[in-house]
């Protein structure tokens, strides 16, 4: 008789290797077959609603990683709040308009756009738009997540554009939208206007200049001939200076140097001296700021006035403490000049170029005229400084090119009207991390109007007519008319027809008593488009609901999608469009850099999910600390692909030793158990609370840490090491057996349904090998409860304790084996020596000790202080570690003297020997 073959060894067909990037895309395949989504949502179709809103990535190019760490977090808290009482429905989203796209056409697709009309071009950008959205898609879905991948929301899909039209109608009505000119952030790169939201900065190198301003009219503060000094950075902005800006309570100084006399603060009087290398200078008097007002002085280039103006924005921190103000180049400018009554002027063009205002420099890009403005100021006698600055500058964030501030007729959004209502909608969202809610808070309390007008062709057009004498016309029966038109024909139709056939049949103004009307041609900016979701998807569709539970986006949107969703939704109902937003930081390389092709340091989300798996991939999303910016390289995945093996090996393991259980008729009861196994299910429970409360708080991390650590030190290196011996070895209904099985069932289903979220390739897999189940998915079952366990704070206490100090055997086990005292832990004897409060726990334990050490024989011989002088003094005992006495039985291999007392089995200990005989022998 082979006695191997008397074992009862694990059987299971769930296969040791995952093979996940081959076997996923097959359980996908069936998650479509048999409707996954849909299953979901009507097995969770009575439950309140837990609405997470998808903030829409821009349908342009593959996913990144950070497209990955985004979409996996929303489907870890989507999947884990449909198994926990709610209906969570996940809708997925695209921002489909903006320049990128009419980029890619131009520039990678050879696209004519100035051989065609703006409606062809546009349907050329629509059709891209959906390509992108297509592959995107499949590449989401490939991650595992679910969602209604079939009907997503799209903002170029006629209904949504619909209700955009609502929404900018409705701000329309409550005056919060009008046009103005005012100096922006303009792209000349992009020849458009851009949002706050649009501007990144990188750093640049500038021009820095000090500039000597003749005074003309001193007003009897100021004498003749002195000069006020300027400094900027900009010397294409001079042609446009109509005058100077000083601080109304600081100090100036009238400063001799040679034959000159320069103005400027007093407190800056030292570092300029230094900058200007002035040997020999002295202040011959000072005055204050508030003197200085209305003093005239003449333009260094130009036969005109430069005046001295007020203005509390004006610093000490650099500079001259006089700054150079030119209305059409800069927001504080144009504000100081409105109240002093001054014209805008900006002599640079949509391109970036000079116009003929700037005489002498006309047709001159607005970089390349800082050199012939430098010497062209140093021919007059007025440039007193030239050097070069780095400097941070804004650029546009699609373009990467510097911007500048422009001013232009644009249309906007004001705030003013409703700012305290968007602060006490920011103090009554619940923000994760905290932080959240300060960065918003700020920004909305400083933020100014928001510029919603693009000069570009695809995107929304701005619904606003103008009559015979320009007056724009923004009504409700204009609104409710293009929204109509929209709904129906989708926007591209305002560039399809006239002002006239866009109107409501028969519809009169008064400013066009002929009845002629124009039309905007504008669109808004792309920001307004996604900012409109919460009416353009929450309450548009049925199966979600204003305002969302969530908004779960990349910590730049609270410049972005946060703020745009924020004041519309704020402007439009009064509230927030959500009850709570989390953030997440950016995905970098191993090194903490920022990922670049030109560095060759970019993780492909494609690429790992063929060469390892999507839920590797998850599983690295659960491991990160999320909420700050997160490392992925190739030694780190390899690292989360040995968790995920062993926590794989523990399910493979768990079925192949419940093989022969069934629940139902095996399963015994909580009292029928003993102690270590009532433990291990005290640490289930522990586990359960422990991973459904990181859900709650949104904390992945700890739940991957939980669960490997479950899997590694509760089961691998405790209870299923030491249940071997009896899952192995005694006969199938013996009843310590079924009790590890018993507990070991509950560990699996519980197991697998935590894990689910996760890892839902894995845990379908893992269900589809549990015969005892009926669901057809894990997805389908809600997360476990923790059990209501007798004593389970006492049985906790006693065994943690009993783990301390099997933890002390472990180690002098290993000793023993480093010094070649014993080979494997069987081979050992082991003598302890306890000090009081060890003795006391060793003998309240009834369970086979030397099982649970995992030795031939065990026994307390004495006390701590009366250990022999070779014993190992470790905390609570003293050890002695001894080879066992006596033979290797072939099939348990324990060693005893007691092999061979049973001459039909000569090479078996007794208890391997009865069990052979009762259950193996055949007549």
């Amino acid at each position: 008789m082979e006695y191997k073959d008397t074992l009862l060894m694990p059987k299971t067909d769930f296969p040791m290797r995952g093979n996940l990037p081959n076997r996923e895309p097959q359980l996908q395949e069936k998650w479509e077959e048999m409707k996954i989504y849909q299953k979901v949502q009507e097995h969770t179709k009575n439950r309140p609603l837990f609405v997470l809103h998808d903030g829409p990535p821009y349908a342009n190019g593959d996913i990144h990683m950070g497209h990955a760490l985004n979409k996996v977090l929303k489907d870890f808290i989507v999947r884990y709040k449909s198994m926990s009482g709610f209906c969570a429905p996940y809708v997925p989203g695209w921002d489909t308009h903006g320049l990128p796209i009419e980029t890619a056409l131009t520039k990678n697709k050879k696209v004519k756009r100035k051989e065609m009309s703006v409606a062809e071009f546009r349907k050329l950008c629509e059709e891209y738009a959906w390509e992108q959205i297509k592959n995107q898609r499949e590449q989401f879905k490939r991650l595992g997540v679910r969602g209604d991948w079939e009907n997503p929301y799209v903002t170029l899909k006629p209904e949504y554009e619909a209700q955009q039209i609502k929404v900018f109608g409705e701000m329309a009505k409550k005056g919060y939208i009008y046009k103005g000119l005012k100096p922006v952030y303009w792209s000349p790169s992009s020849e458009s206007a851009l949002a706050e939201a649009e501007i990144e900065y990188d750093d640049k190198r500038s021009p820095s200049i000090y500039v000597a301003f003749p005074v003309k009219d001193g007003k009897n503060v100021l004498t003749n001939g002195e000069k006020i000094v300027i400094w900027t950075t900009t010397p294409w902005t001079i042609p446009a200076n109509l005058g100077i800006c000083v601080h109304p309570e600081l100090e100036y100084s009238v400063v001799d140097v040679n034959d000159d006399k320069f103005v400027l603060a007093s407190d800056l009087v030292e570092s300029v001296a230094k900058t200007m290398e002035w040997d020999q200078y002295k202040v011959s008097r000072t005055l204050k700021g508030s003197q200085l007002e209305n003093v005239v002085a003449k333009h260094p280039i130009y036969d005109r006035d430069s005046l001295v103006m007020l203005g509390e924005h004006v610093t000490t921190e650099a500079g001259t403490g006089c700054v150079h103000t030119a209305p059409g180049h800069g927001e504080d400018d144009f504000i100081i000049g409105q109240k002093y009554g001054l014209d805008v002027l900006c002599p640079v063009d949509e391109k970036g170029y000079m116009t003929k205002e700037a005489e002498g420099f006309e047709g001159l890009f607005y970089d390349e005229a800082n050199k012939p403005i430098s010497e062209k100021l140093q021919e007059v006698g007025a440039l007193l400084k030239l050097s070069f600055i780095t400097h941070s500058y804004p650029h546009d964030w699609r373009t990467k090119k510097p911007t500048i501030f422009r001013a232009t007729a644009q249309w906007f959004a004001s705030i003013k009207d409703f700012r305290e209502d968007l602060l006490t909608a920011v103090k009554e969202t619940k923000w994760v991390p905290a932080w959240g809610e300060t960065r918003l808070y700020n920004m909305v309390r400083d933020r100014g109007d928001w510029c919603i007008s693009r000069q570009r062709a695809w995107g929304v057009p701005i619904p606003v007519f103008y009559s015979e004498n320009g007056e724009p016309i923004i009504t409700d029966e204009t609104i409710d008319h293009v929204s109509a038109l929209f709904r129906e024909h989708g926007s591209n139709i305002w560039f399809e027809r006239d002002a006239k056939s866009l109107l409501p049949d028969g519809f009169t103004h008064e400013g066009s008593p002929n009845g002629n009307f124009t039309k905007e041609n504008d669109i808004m900016d792309v920001w307004f488009d996604s900012g409109s979701s919460h009416q353009a998807v929450l309450l548009e569709r049925d199966d979600l609901q204003r305002p969302a539970d969530l908004y779960l986006e990349g910590s730049d949107q609270y410049r972005g999608w946060f703020n745009s969703s924020l004041s519309t939704a704020v402007a439009v109902t009064g509230k927030a469009p959500y009850k709570g937003v989390l953030s997440h930081g950016f995905a970098l390389d191993g090194q903490g850099r920022k990922m670049s092709k030109s560095i060759g340091n970019v993780v492909i989300p494609a690429k790992v999910m063929n060469q390892l798996g999507g839920d590797i991939l998850r599983l690295w999303v659960a491991s990160v600390d999320y909420q700050a910016d997160v490392r992925v390289s190739d030694p780190i995945l390899k690292q989360v692909a040995e968790v995920y093996r062993k926590i794989r090996n523990t399910f493979r393991f768990l079925l192949g030793t419940l093989s022969d259980f069934n629940p139902e008729r095996d399963t015994l009861s909580f009292d029928e158990l003993r102690e270590v196994d009532q433990y291990m299910l005290v640490k289930l429970n522990k586990l359960t609370d422990r991973v459904k409360n990181a859900y709650e708080d949104y904390e992945f991390a700890g739940i991957y840490h939980a669960v490997h650590n479950f899997c590694t030190i509760e089961l691998s290196s405790f209870y299923l090491d030491f249940a071997k011996d009896v899952l192995y070895i005694e006969s199938a209904d013996h009843k310590e057996r079924r009790a590890i099985q018993s507990v070991l069932y509950d560990t699996l289903l519980s197991l697998v349904k935590l894990v689910t979220p996760i890892l839902p390739h894995t845990a379908d897999e893992v269900w589809a090998h549990i015969e005892s189940v009926k669901e057809e998915s894990v997805q389908l079952i809600d997360m476990p409860e923790s059990k209501v366990l007798p004593n389970a704070d006492q049985l906790e206490k006693k065994w943690d304790a009993f783990m301390s100090l099997r933890d002390e055997v472990l180690k002098a086990l290993e000793v023993a084996r480093n010094t070649k005292v014993i080979g494997k832990s069987l081979t050992a004897r082991i003598a302890l020596y306890p000090n009081k409060e060890a003795r006391e726990l060793l003998e309240s334990v009834s369970e086979d000790l030397k099982q649970i050490f995992i030795v031939s024989g065990f026994e307390i011989s004495g006390d701590f202080d009366t250990a022999p002088q070779d014993a190992q003094t470790l905390e609570t005992v003293k050890i002695v570690v001894t080879q066992a006495e006596g033979e290797t039985c072939d099939r348990c291999w324990i060693v005893t003297p007691e092999v061979g007392q049973d001459k039909d089995h000569p090479t078996l200990c007794p208890r391997c020997a009865s069990i052979v005989k009762e259950h193996y022998t055949t007549a």
